[in-house]
């Protein structure tokens, strides 16, 4: 059984390469002179600040244990995707895995990580010194998890006070009909109503799976892909339709990361940033809409409704964030828990939250930042975060649902994208969600 899990979720694009290039802990479980092999995911927001944070915070592992922490990093989930499929192969690679929530279900199929027993849970301060809400996709129940929450990213919207107030519109949009009508009033002249990164590796499909679910659409139902639905349809139009039908996104959008709206944004000429979280607080703080910016939740009624259907979820955010995982594999097993302490303890996680803008999965870490009122949107954007499916296909899934964009991207910049196009390239990602979800089986 676990052999056909692996081979679910490692295919046969693992290269024997990949393989040899997997690192490993060596023996033992503690002490000086040995080597902690984290992965984490690259942080292009902040790269100069990430890696001051990873030399501290070997140090501080060093002067515990003894012991080196060396860290890897990931830039995409593709990537992400496969260095866990060569690791589950080969037994042997990161000690550690910090992956993104949506990853999780697929790192749990493959059967090579720790499940938190009791004892577990016990060596790195208990279960109890987690938020309640970042353990909901942690594993399939509460029974079976692999996930430590270590930091939540819940998705919100940013938006230009100043800009909406001299455009006439007294708070920010609550239907994505609405935002596209507000974006409208907000584009002139060098100015822009929303700020969008079609070029991010990881944004895409987050807009198509909100606006899907929304509409009653979950995307996956049992063991079969809902991709090629009329929700999915209308969702990708409406994305593509900011750039190419209403104009109300800048051209150069086409290119851009997340990062990059951030900044086209933070230059004061754009109504909205939408699909940020509190990492981007930092870099609001310093630019041009220093006091003008304000958070908001992103829209919760589908495109082409003005009240969600019967059917439809209020998901305001995926159940997002980065879970750690410790390696079945791994030799080093109490010197991973010991480093996952490090970083989940109060201290560490506010430092983290200070420097990078990550909310804390740590719950009196969070407590303590309670009376920040700029933080009350992320907060209920929290509370209305919706988990994507608990399958080991969804890795692939939303792979497929990227792909529509990445493919679309020549036509953006030509400024024309036609419906049969993007019905074409829906098609293909069904196919591959399905046979996703078929070997998942």
């Amino acid at each position: 059984m676990r052999t056909q899990k692996i081979m679910a979720v490692a295919g046969a694009t693992v290269l024997a390469a990949a393989l040899a290039a997997c690192g490993g802990g060596d023996g033992g479980s503690s002490g000086g002179g040995k080597t902690l092999d984290v992965l984490i995911g690259a942080n292009t927001q902040y790269p100069e600040q990430f890696a001051a944070w990873q030399k501290s915070i070997s140090e501080k592992f060093k002067a515990q244990t003894g012991a080196t922490v060396k860290f890897e990093q990931f830039a995409s989930a593709n990537d992400e995707l496969t260095k866990i499929q060569t690791s589950v192969v080969s037994g042997t690679g990161p000690d550690v895995y910090a992956v993104g929530t949506t990853m999780t279900p697929t790192a749990y199929s493959t059967g090579a990580f720790v499940k938190m027993g009791d004892s577990e849970w016990q060596k790195i301060g208990g279960k109890d010194k987690f938020n309640p809400a970042t353990l909901g996709i942690s594993g399939p129940d509460e029974n079976n998890q692999v996930g430590i929450p270590w930091v939540s990213r819940p998705f919100v919207m940013a938006y230009n006070t100043d800009l909406l107030k001299a455009a006439g519109i007294d708070k920010p949009a609550t239907s994505w009909d609405e935002l596209t009508q507000q974006a409208k009033k907000l584009t002139h002249g060098d100015q822009y109503g929303l700020a969008i990164a079609y070029k991010d590796n990881y944004d895409p499909w987050k807009f198509v799976w909100g606006m899907s679910v929304q509409a009653g659409n979950p995307l996956v139902d049992g063991k079969t892909a809902k991709i090629q639905d009329p929700a999915v349809q209308k969702a990708y139009q409406t994305y593509f339709g900011w750039l190419t039908t209403d104009k109300v996104v800048d051209p150069a959008a086409v290119g851009w990361t997340n990062p990059q709206a951030l900044a086209a944004f933070a230059k004061g000429k754009t109504g909205y940033f939408l699909l940020t979280t509190t990492t981007a607080k930092n870099s609001l703080e310093q630019g041009a809409v220093q006091g003008k910016w304000s958070f908001a939740l992103l829209p919760t009624i589908p495109p082409g409704a003005q009240a969600r259907p019967a059917n439809g979820v209020e998901a305001a955010s995926i159940l997002s964030g980065d879970n750690l995982l410790v390696a079945d594999y791994s030799k080093n097993k109490d010197l991973a828990f010991q480093y996952v302490k490090l970083v989940t303890d109060p201290d560490v996680q506010l430092d983290y939250y200070k420097q990078f803008g990550n909310l804390p999965a740590n719950a009196s870490a969070l407590q303590s930042l309670a009376s920040d009122p700029k933080l009350a949107p992320v907060a209920e954007a929290a509370k209305k975060s919706v988990a994507t499916p608990f399958t080991g296909a969804w890795s692939d899934i939303q792979l497929a649902l990227t792909n529509v964009a990445v493919q679309s991207l020549p036509d953006l910049a030509k400024g024309s994208l036609s419906p049969q196009q993007i019905d074409a390239r829906i098609a293909d990602a069904q196919k591959s969600a399905q046979s996703a979800l078929d070997r998942a089986k």
